[in-house]
């Protein structure tokens, strides 16, 4: 059972992992997280094929992921055994590691950027990067809402669930997590070539984002405009084909006072998706007020588990009644 100390410590130390990431930023040569990709392609090519796909779904998830989880949680025991300052670190480098909230920064303003100069190509080009959507023919109002889109959904997905799953179990918490999401970003479509094979990486990500999901969709609610935020999450959020992303997104949108979903080109055809939020068309300078939510977001969970934290430890040094 985890004491207040203890707690605080772990507190502390998601501080650490976020400050490094906003001091760092995203490592430019060699991030963990690129070869890992690099792996999750060699084993869907062995194993994505033949009979039994769901079968080997599993065994390639379980392939990719769990021997590196279980390899953290070996490395920060042995690291313990040496000076617990060096199991500290390597905890909070492992969140450095998965969290993208600066990543989240230097990959979506640069799009803002770019559309305020009226430089769609560049918009495009940068917008492509970022979503799986089909950007050659995409105008103002497309690119700003594909961005915006893609920071609330991401505000979960790449920041608050890896926090949420550091503050359960550390490290390791934080990389099942990242983990997770990145095996369902490659594995979790529903087409033939991975509906079978990518069941359980989707259904992984779905139960891992349950809780958090929802948490981010409060806190956009209480950071924006609580009632509309709230209105969206409550008629929009099950009509979304993602368990998780309808509140998330949903509850953004809403808070933002902007106009999501709708119409968007996949593969040369156009899809129409369930409308998210109320109000109007994104436009460029709202592609940094959903950064913004997302930022402050990541600024209210950090004081939340700091707090709870420093009430554990006070309660523990309360004398018995």
């Amino acid at each position: 059972m985890m004491t207040g100390m203890s707690a605080l410590a772990l507190a502390l130390l998601m501080a650490a992992g976020v400050a490094l990431d906003w001091l760092l930023g995203e490592a430019r040569r060699f991030h963990p997280l690129v070869g890992f990709g690099k792996l999750a392609v060699t084993i869907e090519r062995a194993l994505n094929h033949g009979n039994g796909r769901y079968a080997r779904g599993i065994l390639a998830w379980c392939a990719a992921v769990l021997p590196l989880v279980a390899g953290s949680i070996v490395l920060i025991h042995f690291a313990a055994q040496i000076h617990i300052l060096f199991a500290a670190a390597i905890h909070a480098t492992l969140l450095y590691l998965c969290i993208g909230l600066r990543s989240l920064r230097d990959h979506m303003l640069p799009i803002a950027t770019a559309l305020s100069n009226a430089d769609l190509p560049l918009a495009r080009m940068l917008t492509s990067r970022i979503v799986s959507r089909d950007t050659v023919r995409a105008e103002e109002g497309d690119l700003a809402k594909a961005a915006v889109e893609s920071t609330l959904e991401n505000g979960n997905d790449a920041v608050f669930g890896t926090l949420f799953w550091f503050a359960v179990a550390g490290g390791p918490g934080a990389l099942l997590f990242r983990l997770a999401n990145t095996l369902d970003a490659m594995w979790g479509y529903r087409n033939e070539r991975f509906f079978a094979f990518g069941w359980m990486a989707a259904r992984t990500d779905d139960a891992l984002n349950w809780i958090p999901a929802r948490l981010t969709a409060l806190s956009y609610l209480l950071l924006g405009d609580a009632r509309r935020a709230c209105q969206c999450w409550r008629t929009q959020a099950a009509a979304w084909p993602s368990p998780n992303a309808g509140p998330v997104m949903s509850a953004g949108a809403g808070a933002l006072g902007l106009a999501l979903g709708g119409a968007a080109e996949y593969d040369g055809a156009i899809e129409t998706r369930p409308p998210l939020g109320a109000g109007h068309a994104p436009r460029s300078g709202d592609i940094a007020r959903a950064w913004s939510l997302v930022a402050r977001t990541t600024v209210l969970w950090l004081i939340v588990f700091m707090v709870l934290a420093v009430l554990a430890v006070l309660a523990e040094r309360m004398p018995d009644a």
